[in-house]
């Protein structure tokens, strides 16, 4: 048979249990709680993504200017070495858009 203080112990730990388990419902149906978490951390990783866009942005961004930088330093160099060519395709340029400035005339 059980103690009353065993009996005691045992009401004891029920009501903590208990007190557990309503608390543990109140939050489940407290619904802008709930929301404003979800939204919290919705938010949050939203945001880390954008970090990670604009830092993979700003990569590209710098190896695009750096090609750009390199080919503009390879025309120089073409330009300084072949002034000829440089200019027979500035001469074909320009002839092209006078054919296209003749045709659409017509």
């Amino acid at each position: 048979m059980s103690t009353p203080e065993e009996i005691e112990r045992q009401i004891e730990a029920t009501r903590a249990e208990l007190a557990d388990t309503a608390d543990a419902l109140a939050a489940k149906l407290d619904v802008p709680a709930r929301a404003k978490e979800k939204a919290d951390e919705v938010r949050a990783v939203a945001m880390e993504r954008a970090d990670e866009a604009r830092a993979v942005a700003m990569e590209k961004a710098e190896e695009a200017r750096a090609a750009a930088m390199h080919t503009a330093e390879e025309v120089r160099t073409t330009a300084r070495e072949r002034p000829g060519t440089v200019a027979g395709v500035a001469v074909a340029a320009l002839v092209v858009l006078g054919l296209v400035v003749w045709w659409r005339r017509r």
